[in-house]
């Protein structure tokens, strides 16, 4: 049986395919995959791509594929037809052709959800829109008020103006903005993150929060940096805030069942203000408690925080370990489809799998280890090893009924997803990658028969396995499984 366990080596999936850029300059890949480089010529950086492809001058070529790169970096692949060789060139667009349509999509997708205006309601941008000064003016009045409790409480006395108090709002303000830039970033950057494993992320936010604590554990400690070490417990703290809400936005949409939201939301209030009630009137008792001596030593103070955030932290994951989310994601999928291709009778349930699921371990660490939204060269160079590595137009024939090119060497896949891939393609990936794990003797010898087998025992069976699926209480339909924004976007050609 395979595994899910953690990975110490694995890298980041973006980093290691989705954000590989390939070198600058023409190109070819070698019977192995193996990149070289030609010498490049000198390009007038403000011209168009060329579309010859960089073959030598009279040889005839053929365009195979093309992948571009966040919209300013293209990569075309032609293939000798006289030798069957494989030529690259990858250029940057034409100058001022895709630039600036590329800027305004990086605010989009940073400002705005994945899939908008589609994955949103008709009024979404509209309230926003509102939305936005009507915060601005919102924070204005709260910073003035701000000012106004300094001076209350003396920070202008003495001067009977309120310029002491001004000063000392400004540095607080600050240190609340630059915790206010952690949650921008959190939010423009990871937004779509969210769905696809909430409780990973809500525990994550806690991990986090607990780092920013120390920081602020630290201020006695060095009181002339206060608003140095206050400002970094701020930011960190705001930054897990930022991981924080979303993410139990998900599961509070889980818990009502009946488009309930609001009556769960606010009956959670409830819970939530109850605790911090006992909590407090705890933390006040042990504080004033002689015989503890928290109020006289540090060393003791710090001693019982860790005792209590540990038992915090061991508390959140035990909470988060009895949600039962009914979407299926990286994780659960593995769980299942390993149950189905090896053939282990009916598939977990709901609630089994959501025990079995690993809440700490990002799926990227997991081994078997698949990489989604690699380059045609991550590809390339991954079965670049096997005795018989495949042609790249063999790979494009083998796979042109699919919105994805797989390859596997030994416990690890990397995927490539096509132009109009989905959930649902990733998905089918993921079965196929399995069967060739669980079934190494039995896919012995060529390779590309190998890849053909698996894709003929996904034909056969992936229908089964969602029947299955909805047979085991899962909805086959809600997959909370995305392509990678960061993936480059490869279109096959005729």
């Amino acid at each position: 049986m395979l595994s899910l366990r953690s990975c110490c080596c694995a890298r980041p999936r973006a980093a290691h395919c989705a954000r590989r850029l390939p070198p600058r300059g023409q190109g070819r890949i070698d019977a192995r995959g193996k990149w070289r480089r030609s010498a490049e010529p000198k390009r007038d950086h403000g011209a168009a791509v060329d579309t010859t492809g960089g073959a030598d001058e009279g040889s005839a070529k053929r365009p195979v594929a093309e992948e571009r790169f966040g919209g300013d970096r293209v990569r075309r692949y032609w293939q000798d037809e006289a030798t069957g060789e494989l030529r690259v060139e990858e250029a940057p667009v034409a100058a001022g052709a895709g630039r600036g349509a590329s800027a305004g999509l990086a605010v989009a997708d940073f400002v705005l959800p994945a899939g908008y205006p589609n994955s949103v309601s008709d009024d979404y941008l509209e309230y926003m829109l509102w939305q936005f000064p009507t915060h601005v003016t919102g924070w204005i009045c709260s910073t003035l008020v701000t000012s106004s409790l300094f001076k209350a409480v003396g920070l202008a006395d003495g001067g009977g103006t309120y310029a002491a108090a001004a000063t000392a709002t400004i540095k607080w303000v600050t240190k609340d903005g630059l915790g206010a830039v952690g949650q921008f970033v959190v939010g423009g950057r990871f937004g779509s993150i969210f769905d696809e494993d909430p409780k990973q992320w809500r525990m994550y936010a806690d991990l986090i929060g607990s780092a920013g604590s120390v920081f602020e554990l630290l201020t006695p400690l060095a009181p002339d940096q206060f608003l140095l070490l206050a400002s970094l417990g701020h930011l960190t703290k705001a930054v897990a805030k930022g991981l924080k809400d979303p993410s139990f936005r998900v599961i509070q949409n889980h818990f009502a069942v009946f488009d309930n939201v609001g009556d769960v939301s606010a009956k959670e209030e409830v819970w939530d203000v109850a605790a911090k009630l006992v909590g407090l009137a705890i933390a006040v008792l042990i504080l004033s408690w002689p015989a503890l001596g928290l109020s006289t030593s540090y060393a003791k103070l710090v001693l019982t925080w860790i005792c209590i955030r540990a038992l915090h932290l061991l508390l959140r994951h035990q909470s988060l370990s009895v949600v039962q989310l009914s979407t299926i994601n990286y994780k659960r999928a593995a769980i299942l489809i390993q149950a189905h291709v090896e053939g282990r009778g009916p598939l977990p349930g709901v609630p089994e799998c959501n025990r079995n699921e690993q809440l700490l371990i990002p799926w990227q660490m997991m081994s078997p280890r698949i990489w989604v939204g690699c380059s045609l060269q991550d590809i390339l160079d991954l079965c670049s090893s096997d005795p018989s590595p495949p042609r790249i137009d063999e790979l494009l024939r083998l796979y042109s009924d699919e919105h994805y090119i797989l390859v596997v060497s030994g416990l690890e896949a990397r995927v490539l997803m096509k132009q109009g891939a989905s959930s649902a393609s990733i998905l089918r990936s993921l079965w196929q990658a399995y069967w060739l794990f669980s079934r190494p003797s039995a896919t012995s010898g060529n390779y590309i028969g190998r890849l053909r087998a698996s894709l003929d025992a996904l034909e056969r069976n992936f229908a089964s396995f969602k029947t299955e699926l909805k047979a085991s209480g899962w909805d086959a339909d809600r997959i909370a499984i995305k392509v990678p924004s960061v993936s480059p976007v490869f279109l096959q050609s005729p």
